[in-house]
């Protein structure tokens, strides 16, 4: 597939509120809870780039930095950083904020491998991506370099389970 679009098609937000339910005994969020808010929104920004249905390939990187207490906004902001044959590398980060003091923290930041599906379920080509600004271009090239580590990953995992 030859079309590209700009990174910044992908773009997308949503904001959450911590609620008890959603929390551990120490009133901050627990982890799972951010996975599946991270693993929706790249689902969003995937179909917003590719106009196709999209699975969950893996999650390569989450970097739980900071918690979230009940209270708290969650600013959640992916983009598509770097993309295959039927395959896109999304980074996710969540903010959070402080209703009462304003204070911003970064919380978790992840980069998810979604897999573009067509009615049947099987992969299917995608659009590439190109950036647009610096920071996309950073994100651009990073995505590039991991792309390449996650290949190479597979093909060492492949190689462990041959040789059992």
């Amino acid at each position: 597939m030859s079309i590209a679009y700009p990174m910044s098609r992908s773009r997308s937000t949503q904001t959450r509120l911590v609620l008890p339910p959603d929390t551990n005994q120490y009133g901050s969020i627990f982890g799972g809870k951010i996975l599946a808010y991270i693993d929706e929104i790249a689902a969003i920004a995937c179909m917003k780039h590719t106009k196709k249905e999209v699975v969950t390939a893996s999650f390569d990187s989450v970097d739980f930095v900071s918690p979230a207490y009940v209270g708290d906004m969650l600013e959640l902001e992916a983009i598509v950083t770097s993309t295959g044959r039927t395959s896109m590398e999304v980074y996710v980060r969540v903010m959070s904020r402080n209703v009462k003091t304003g204070e911003e923290k970064l919380t978790t930041e992840s980069f998810v491998t979604m897999v573009a599906i067509d009615k049947g379920g099987k992969p299917t080509p995608i659009p590439a991506i190109y950036p647009e600004t610096e920071e996309e271009e950073k994100l651009y090239k990073a995505g590039l370099e991991r792309q390449r580590l996650r290949k190479e990953k597979r093909n060492k995992v492949k190689e462990v389970v041959v040789q059992k």
